[in-house]
């Protein structure tokens, strides 16, 4: 795959991350229900931290280990969040992880978004499984997973210390074969 994929659905455009989308991901990402949600968004979230994260994403593509989308409504291409599959070429697994400005909450979106991402690690990525996490005191997040079939199979305890705390996380799979069993 040479060019970035782009990806589309009822309402979203799903695309490759532009410099010109850094005002909006700053207005989105710089908000504290967003950074403590989301492992790696910092708050305050700056200009310089959009940038590295736009080249961050960009760099994952041109090595192949990783698909990071803006998330754009449609019919504006506004910038609105990102969703990524980061992906595991040994054991042909990915992890998906998203985050989505919080006035586009509550709308099904994200739900959107991620069955887009599911289809394209499965359809077009051949992957054979694709797992996410999230914060168990972040419940939206969990809807999301559910939403689109995949399977808690885990509670990781203390995974990750966030601002001197101890926050456990809820682990959700989808394999082929349950993704092929869903359609």
């Amino acid at each position: 795959m040479n060019s970035f994929p782009e990806l589309t659905t009822t309402r979203l455009k799903l695309r490759k991350i532009e410099s010109g989308d850094i005002p909006s991901i700053i207005k989105y990402a710089n908000n504290k229900h967003i950074s403590s949600n989301v492992l790696n968004v910092p708050h305050p979230y700056t200009a310089e931290d959009a940038i590295f994260w736009m080249n961050f994403a960009l760099q994952g593509f041109k090595n192949k280990e990783r698909f990071v989308f803006a998330i754009t409504l449609k019919e504006s291409n506004e910038f609105i969040g990102g969703i990524g599959i980061h992906t595991d070429s040994r054991h042909n697994t990915a992890e998906i992880g998203y985050w989505l400005g919080e006035p586009f909450w509550n709308k099904g979106i994200m739900t959107e978004a991620a069955k887009a991402v599911l289809e394209f690690g499965f359809e077009t990525l051949n992957l054979n499984k694709i797992y996410a996490t999230h914060f168990t005191d972040n419940t939206a997040s969990g809807k999301v997973l559910i939403n689109n079939g995949m399977i808690k199979e885990a509670e990781l305890k203390e995974q990750y210390k966030v601002n001197d705390m101890y926050k456990s996380v809820f682990q959700y799979r989808l394999t082929k074969q349950e993704y092929k069993e869903k359609k």
